[in-house]
């Protein structure tokens, strides 16, 4: 190879490494703050905010301050709330048919699997208060279904997907706060 084409190949891949490099820094300054918090990619999931302003990450108004997760009676909305006060995760829930009262709780068990008030078998399960004696809690079922309980029948289990219950597991450890807003 000649010294002009060996100049050549080095000029091109000095100018590939530079192009590289920009792109590398295009892509680190739209990268999200934590790269652990995936969007919610469920087909019912609003793109805005319960109020229809903002994005999904947005918090209820009255939710809390610190680490904690925040629960939606009527949006049927989780956000996972890191120490910073920022929402790192939010996702869509089924409701149980029993729902607690509008307030602040804390993580009280949890259990890896077993059968739900529904009957159905269920894993992560993240318990937070008891309503008449029903068990309220966040869990997954095995299945990954979350269709709506029987209204006819008394359950306490929020139900979310899979990958979302896994995600409460690795988040709310026992003593986690959980606020619970309209």
């Amino acid at each position: 190879m000649s010294r002009t084409s060996s100049g050549f190949v080095a000029g091109l891949t000095a100018a590939a490494l530079a192009a590289v490099g920009f792109l590398a820094y295009q892509a680190s300054a739209s990268a999200p703050d934590d790269l652990n918090a995936r969007p919610d990619k469920s087909p019912t999931t609003p793109t805005k905010s319960p109020k229809g302003k903002g994005d999904a990450l947005a918090l209820p108004d009255r939710s809390g301050t610190g680490k904690r997760v925040v629960y939606s009676l009527e949006g049927d909305r989780v956000w996972l709330v890191g120490d910073s006060g920022k929402a790192k995760r939010t996702y869509r829930v089924t409701p149980s048919t029993v729902d607690p009262e509008p307030g602040t709780y804390e993580v009280t068990s949890r259990q890896g699997q077993v059968t739900g008030s529904d009957g159905r078998q269920i894993e992560h399960v993240v318990r937070f208060t008891t309503v008449d004696g029903i068990t309220i809690g966040f869990s997954a079922a095995l299945n990954g279904s979350t269709e709506k309980p029987d209204p006819a029948k008394k359950t306490g289990g929020i139900r979310s997907s899979r990958e979302d219950g896994n995600a409460m597991w690795d988040f709310a450890t026992i003593e986690t706060a959980v606020v619970v807003v309209k």
